[in-house]
C-alpha cells in the first residue's frame, strides 16, 4: 500500500487535512449502527450524503468509518458533526499516539490497536479514532479488522447491557475490546519468549541474538502505545468530562486495572530481555573458555613432546641416543606415555 510522508504537511496551516501513513484499504467504507432497548439497525452506506440522510429511530448511534486515507469523507463528515479542524487533522494522521481531548460536546480518543503480522511476524499496530457525544459515538479506522465484531454481536441481542446504556457505555466497551487486544499480543509475546528460553539453552546462536533484539524492540513499541493510553482512560474514570456518566466510569476503572496489568506484564518482559540477553553473552562466554580450555590443554600436553623433540632434533655427533637401535622408538613411547599422564592428570582435576 502507498505511503504518505509526514513531509507532506511541512508549512501547511494548523488544520490543514493531509493523510499520513500508508494507505491500508482500496475504498472506504462507512457503516452505521443505530439501537435502543427495543430496535437495532445496521446499514453500510457509500457517501457521507447518505449516511447524514438517514433516519436514526431515538437512541445510540454508531458510526463506523473503515479507510482515513479518504480525507474529503473525512472533512465532510467532520463538518456535519462539527467536529474541531485539528481534531480532523488528527483522524487523518495515523502516526498519533494515544491521546484524550475534552470538547464542550465530545471527547476525542486516539488509541492504538496492537496486532502481530501474520506474515512476518512482527508487532504492529493500527490507530482507532473515537469521538463521543451524549447519543452518538463515531469511530475511524485505518481498515477494518473485525475487531470490534463482538461489540456488534452484543449489539444484536435484545437485552444485552450495551443495548440498555448510552453511548458512553458504548465508547467504554469500544475501549476495553482495545484493552483485551493488548492481552492478546502479551500472550503471543510470552510465547515467543518461551521459545527463546528453550533456544538459549540448547542453541545460543547470532540467530537467536537478532530474535532478541527484535523481541526487545516489540516490547518497547507495545509500551510506548500503552503508557499514554492509560492517562487515556484515568482521565476517563476520574469523570473529567461531561459526556462520561457516572455509571460508566466504574467500568472505565476496571479497564483501568487492565492497563496496569498489561504495564506491569511489560515491565516483566523487558527484565526477562535483559536476563536473556545476559545468559546468551555468557553462553557464548562459557563456549569460547570451553574452546580456549581445550586449546590450552592440547598445547600444555605438547610442550614437553615439543621440548623432546626439539632436544634430539639438535644433531650433535656424541649424542649417545642417536645410534641407539631403540631409540626411536623409545622416544615415540615416552611421548605416548607423557600424553596419557598428562591426560589422566587434567582429568582428575576436572579440566575435561
Amino acid at each position: 500500500m502507498k505511503s504518505v510522508s509526514r513531509s507532506k504537511k511541512a508549512g501547511l496551516p494548523p488544520g490543514s487535512l493531509v493523510h499520513v501513513g500508508k494507505r491500508k484499504v482500496g475504498r472506504a467504507k462507512i457503516r452505521v449502527i443505530s439501537y435502543s432497548q427495543r430496535q437495532y439497525r445496521e446499514t453500510e452506506v457509500g457517501s457521507v450524503e447518505e449516511c447524514i440522510s438517514l433516519k436514526h429511530p431515538p437512541g445510540v448511534s454508531w458510526i463506523n468509518v473503515s479507510g482515513i486515507h479518504n480525507v474529503g469523507m473525512v472533512e465532510a463528515l467532520g463538518k456535519h458533526l462539527g467536529l474541531h479542524p485539528l481534531v480532523m487533522e488528527d483522524i487523518v494522521n495515523s502516526e498519533q499516539r494515544p491521546k484524550l481531548e475534552d470538547f464542550a460536546d465530545y471527547v476525542f480518543m486516539v488509541l492504538r490497536v496492537p496486532y502481530v503480522d501474520e506474515e512476518s511476524g512482527r508487532l504492529k499496530s493500527e490507530q482507532v479514532s473515537i469521538i463521543c457525544g451524549s447519543e452518538l459515538v463515531v469511530t475511524f479506522l485505518e481498515r477494518d479488522t473485525g475487531v470490534f465484531s463482538p461489540i456488534v454481536e452484543r449489539l444484536k441481542t435484545e437485552g444485552s447491557r450495551v443495548r440498555n446504556l448510552g453511548a458512553d457505555y458504548l465508547a467504554y466497551t469500544l475501549v476495553d475490546v482495545i484493552v483485551d487486544n493488548y492481552f492478546i499480543v502479551m500472550e503471543s509475546l510470552e510465547k515467543d519468549m518461551e521459545d527463546l528460553e528453550e533456544k538459549l539453552v540448547t542453541k545460543p546462536d547470532p540467530d537467536v541474538l537478532h530474535s532478541i533484539h527484535t523481541l526487545k524492540r516489540d516490547i518497547i513499541s507495545l509500551g510506548r502505545s500503552v503508557w499514554p493510553l492509560r492517562e487515556v482512560i484515568n482521565s476517563l474514570r476520574k469523570g473529567e468530562s461531561s459526556i462520561i456518566n457516572k455509571g460508566t466510569e466504574i467500568y472505565l476503572g476496571d479497564v483501568y486495572d487492565h492497563t496496569i496489568r498489561i504495564i506491569e506484564g511489560i515491565e516483566t518482559f523487558r527484565e526477562m530481555i535483559t536476563d536473556m540477553m545476559d545468559v546468551y553473552l555468557s553462553s557464548v562466554s562459557n563456549k569460547m573458555n570451553e574452546i580456549m580450555m581445550v586449546l590450552t590443554i592440547i598445547g600444555t600436553i605438547f610442550i614437553p613432546l615439543t621440548f623432546i623433540t626439539g632436544i634430539y632434533g639438535m644433531n650433535f655427533e656424541y649424542m649417545p641416543e642417536l645410534k641407539w637401535h631403540l631409540g626411536y622408538p623409545m622416544v615415540l613411547i615416552l611421548m605416548l606415555g607423557i600424553g596419557i599422564v598428562m591426560l589422566t592428570y587434567f582429568r582428575k582435576k576436572g579440566w575435561l
